[in-house]
């Protein structure tokens, strides 16, 4: 029986970006081909108040996204959790119908998302499937407490089924993601996203990717990419990211989706997370004639002990290389680093500061600390050496620093290096870089935050020679 599904995105943040909510689209195309009628929501895009949108589209269900937790900033610690529970409520009352939960924060804190938000149920992990089945059972009454991935409550107690893969979602189509909230991402950053797999098989120490979409590399097939591509294109995406948790998880697969977007000919530019591992200057030329324009390596440390600590799995080599590969090709790249976890001390942060001088043209993104989270290995490890407690609610964020080094300390050499190598970002930009940024998008350019420091970067290189001749 079709029903009528609003589809929510409660996220209002916009620092450093606002991000489009893929995964309603995705949601969205399943609902859809369940013939199932949808409406969006969405925090950002939306004018009206919500309780006018749920007075007139009255939804036979509700289903709320829960995409990020928090900031991961050991300072701010900002959540984006508090509407959850005075949107339920508020549901209850204007129009009182099922709400339920889902998406990547969401999977990773299930039954205290359910409990403080007074919701109905959720849905762990990949949603399309277990969403469309657990409306088809509501709408006729039937039994839906085997469904995989599914939080409810019985008898007292939150339940939450062990969740199942569901596989790589459908092609998506124009339909998937409204026009009205598509012009506002657009307008506001011109970018837009895309998805080219699930999953990952790294073993990152504080990573949740693993327990949300699986430890194993599921590809979607690269005409499928590129045709969600080229969609972006005419719906007047100026810039794509692509979400993947690594875009480089093999070879083939890299080189598949390249060659499926220069048969295409499209023109919007795009940008990635890579692992700085396992790169040749084939696969990146290949990337560069396909779009790639930037480049944002997880690398984490230039210090290898550190790499290790972090369950890496490679060296500061290979992110020599990898750096030296985007430069030749002028892809413009970035470094995020997490100093201050496992195995860091003073002098593996001297060598990460020493090491960055030798990446020409990189960007280098640092904070301090790293957010611990349930079923990490980050997490295990607190536990053992006491640094939490097994009652702890992490939804309130704790941070991991290395009993060898304190907050502060770690603080004040990244400010050091910030100091003395213009391209070491420490923290959040100033607001003052944030207005420049807002200008220049005004003005119809495009990219991550961190692009326009490359650029001016680039620029300031170039303004001696440039006085000189």
């Amino acid at each position: 029986m079709a029903s009528r599904v609003l589809l929510v995105n409660l996220n209002r943040c916009t620092t450093p970006e606002t991000v489009f909510p893929l995964g309603l689209s995705h949601l969205n195309a399943a609902l859809r081909r369940a013939g199932h009628e949808t409406r969006w929501l969405d925090g950002n895009a939306e004018s009206r108040p919500p309780a006018e949108v749920l007075a007139e589209f009255r939804p036979d269900h509700v289903g709320v996204s829960v995409r990020n937790i928090d900031d991961v900033l050991i300072r701010q610690r900002e959540t984006y959790f508090s509407e959850l529970a005075d949107f339920c409520s508020l549901v209850r009352r204007v129009n009182p119908r099922p709400v339920i939960l889902g998406g990547s924060g969401f999977s990773i804190f299930p039954q205290r998302l359910l409990e403080l938000s007074g919701a109905d149920f959720g849905i762990c992990g990949e949603g399309e499937a277990g969403f469309v089945e657990l409306i088809a059972a509501l709408s006729a009454g039937g039994d839906y407490s085997h469904l995989p991935g599914l939080v409810h409550r019985r008898g007292g107690k939150i339940i939450v089924n062990p969740p199942k893969s569901a596989g790589t979602g459908a092609p998506l189509e124009a339909a998937d993601r409204p026009a009205p909230v598509v012009e506002h991402y657009v307008r506001t950053s011109g970018t837009l996203n895309l998805q080219t797999q699930r999953g990952c098989a790294q073993r990152c120490c504080y990573c949740t990717y693993p327990l949300i979409e699986g430890r194993r590399h599921r590809c979607r097939p690269a005409e499928t990419v590129a045709g969600e591509m080229a969609q972006l294109e005419a719906q007047g995406a100026k810039y794509v990211f692509i979400v993947d948790s690594v875009f480089n998880s093999t070879p083939r697969h890299v080189t598949e989706v390249c060659e499926a977007l220069i048969r295409r000919r499209l023109r919007v530019r795009w940008g990635c997370f890579l692992r700085p591992q396992g790169l040749t200057p084939a696969l990146m030329q290949l990337m560069a004639r396909a779009g790639l324009a930037h480049i944002e390596f997880g690398s984490d440390s230039f210090c290898d002990p550190v790499l290790e600590a972090y369950g890496k799995r490679l060296t500061f080599d290979d992110i020599r290389r990898a750096s030296e590969l985007a430069r030749r090709q002028r892809i413009d790249f970035c470094h995020y680093l997490i100093c201050g976890g496992p195995g860091e001390t003073l002098e593996t942060l001297r060598t990460t500061y020493e090491h960055s001088l030798t990446l020409t043209g990189a960007i280098i993104l640092a904070v301090v600390g790293m957010r611990i989270y349930p079923g990490t290995d980050l997490y295990e490890r607190a536990l053992r050496e006491r640094r939490l407690l097994p009652e702890a609610d992490l939804l309130t964020p704790e941070y991991y620093v290395t009993p060898e080094l304190g907050e502060e300390q770690v603080f004040a050499r990244l400010q050091e290096f910030s100091r003395r190598s213009p391209n070491w970002i420490a923290g959040d930009p100033p607001p003052g870089y944030l207005r420049m940024v807002q200008r220049l998008r005004a003005r119809g350019l495009n990219g991550p935050l961190w692009s326009y420091f490359a650029a001016s970067q680039r620029l300031n290189q170039a303004a001696p020679s440039a006085t000189a001749g």
